[in-house]
């Protein structure tokens, strides 16, 4: 009797936490799907450049939440359903999908970590190069300069509107004030005071990543406590079975 006990018990505890690993699996898909379609990245994004698209390193994250986000909600609904039928089978096959889960988010983590400081530089030198292909004045008579001056222009103008930013410092604010490339302000003191892109790049990012940090952090915490239940419970099924 003490046995079954506290395998009912640990199913409960077990459904409990599955449940909210299927909630944590729908609130990462959800985030993960804003991340994607949020106005400021999807903007800067869908740039293009003398041809060539804007860095897209930011969405290979975002497209793996998505994919993580999926898979957990599919295993979190297996893992309610093996607890409530106490099938050694189901939770099994719950355990492997979540330690394969787990190395996953593991590998992720690490990719992130190398690659954190890799997606604010790209877009950085995706500014600087429209910076330089809109301020460096055409040369004379060389076919496509004026049109190429153009396209950069139009590049700076949506990082500025969407990010609210000018240049990359002083004497590059004046340069495009002048050339009425950075939104308009008011006051005298708001024209001085703005800031840079190369800030603002930093902050849009580094605040979303820090985002998807926190989230694998939670999920991996729980993950770990499943694995840990999911084992307890299939050995108690085992021993009551026995009795």
């Amino acid at each position: 009797m003490g046995v079954e006990g506290c395998t009912k018990c640990i199913k409960y505890l077990l459904f409990i936490f599955n449940f909210i690993f299927w909630l944590a699996g729908g609130v990462i898909l959800g985030v993960s799907l804003w991340l994607r379609h949020d106005p400021q990245t999807s903007e800067l994004m869908g740039l293009q450049l003398d041809g060539e698209d804007a860095p897209s390193t930011f969405y290979i994250g975002v497209y793996i939440l998505i994919t993580v986000g999926a898979v957990m909600m599919f295993v979190g609904f297996l893992g309610c359903y093996g607890a409530i039928q106490e099938s050694q089978c189901l939770l099994g096959t719950f355990f492997a999908c979540l330690v394969i889960l787990f190395a996953c988010e593991v590998a992720a983590g690490i990719w992130g970590f190398i690659n954190k400081d890799q997606v604010t530089e790209e877009m950085k030198v995706f500014y600087d190069s429209a910076f330089s292909s809109a301020t460096v004045p055409a040369l004379f008579g060389a076919a496509g300069k004026e049109e190429k001056k153009a396209k950069a222009e139009g590049v700076l103008k949506v990082f500025h509107e969407t990010l609210q930013c000018c240049g990359t410092n002083k004497v590059s604010q004046i340069l495009l004030q002048t050339n009425g490339l950075c939104p308009t302000k008011d006051s005298f003191l708001e024209k001085v005071t703005q800031i840079s892109c190369h800030s603002r790049i930093d902050e849009l990012f580094t605040t979303k990543l820090y985002l998807i940090g926190i989230a694998a952090l939670v999920v991996a915490f729980i993950m770990i406590f499943e694995m840990i239940f999911s084992m307890i419970l299939c050995c108690g099924i085992r021993n009551s079975s026995v009795y």
